[in-house]
This record gives structure tokens, sequence and C-alpha cells, in this order.
């Protein structure tokens, strides 16, 4: 059995300020690369908050909004934290968006949480959703958390969803 390195560092480790600014930097370089080839429009802006880089594209037109799809973003998105892993040596945290599609799929999670209390109030006993990424899945946790009732993750990878239930 062998001891754990005190030397080694956290997977997500707390990173300063400068740090994630550069993160979304490297982020914003990589992104507006991808958005040259594909010869598509859009303006990058990048913003730190909660211990993340944000990087948000918007302004892009049509071919911009094909690239909203959920799925499109989330893909980008990996894309986008493996350059940045790759350019720093380390994990990356930080979010893509592409024309506001984070903030309609944060009024989408609400609208999701809304109705499965519903249900609790109506006596279900606990709601299971649709499985979601883990942004997605802290989201939802913070907004069942708020509203006082208890949520939990299960299952593995693409199926890990949350269950919601009463405190």
């Amino acid at each position: 059995m062998s001891t754990p390195d005190a030397t080694a560092q956290p997977e997500h480790e707390e990173l300063g300020i400068e740090e994630l600014e550069a993160d979304g930097d490297l982020a914003a370089d990589y992104i507006e690369g991808l958005l040259d080839i594909a010869d598509f429009d859009g303006d990058i802006d990048i913003d730190v908050a909660n211990g993340r880089a944000y990087v948000s594209v918007t302004g892009g037109g049509e071919e911009l909004d094909r690239l909203a799809a959920p799925d499109a973003v989330q893909a980008l998105q990996d894309l986008t934290r493996l350059a940045v892993q790759a350019r720093t040596g380390r994990f990356s945290r930080l979010i893509v968006d592409i024309g506001g599609s984070r903030d309609a799929r944060a009024v989408e999670l609400k609208r999701m949480v809304d109705a499965a209390i519903a249900q609790i109030a109506a006596g279900r006993d606990r709601v299971e959703l649709e499985p979601m990424s883990s942004y997605e899945r802290k989201l939802v946790h913070d907004e069942v958390a708020e509203r006082g009732y208890f949520s939990e993750s299960r299952g593995e990878g693409r199926d890990r969803r949350l269950v919601i239930s009463r405190a």
C-alpha cells in the first residue's frame, strides 16, 4: 500500500484570479482560432467568477446559433479545456458559452426543478431528473438547496443524474 504524496496537487485546486484570467485568455485564443477556421464571426468575452473562467461567444449570427446546441457547446468546452490543459499542465474548470446557451439552459433547469418540486408537493417521494453535465448538476443542487429540498447525484458518466426529495 502506498502513501499519498504530500507534494501532489489536488485535481481541482483553487486557482488565483491571475491564473483564471490566463486560462480565459488561452481559451479565447483557442476558440478564436476555431472560429477563424470555420469562417464564423463572433465576439469573445472573458469573465472570472466562482473560481472559474467563463468564456462567452456572442454576435455571430445564424452560423454561431447552430453551435449553441447543448451537445455542441459541451463538446467545444471539452476541447477548449483540453487545449488549456495542454498549455498549462493542469486541469481547467472553465465554462464556455455560445450565444447565451448557458443562461437559456439555466432557465430550463430551474423549470425542471419547479416541476420536480411540484410533483413532490403533490405526494411523490422523489423525482429523478434527466442526465446532465457536472456543471448543470451543480446549478440544480444549488437551486434545490435554496428551495429547502434535498438532491443527490446517482449513476455514472453520461448517465449521471440528480434525484430530488424532501429535505
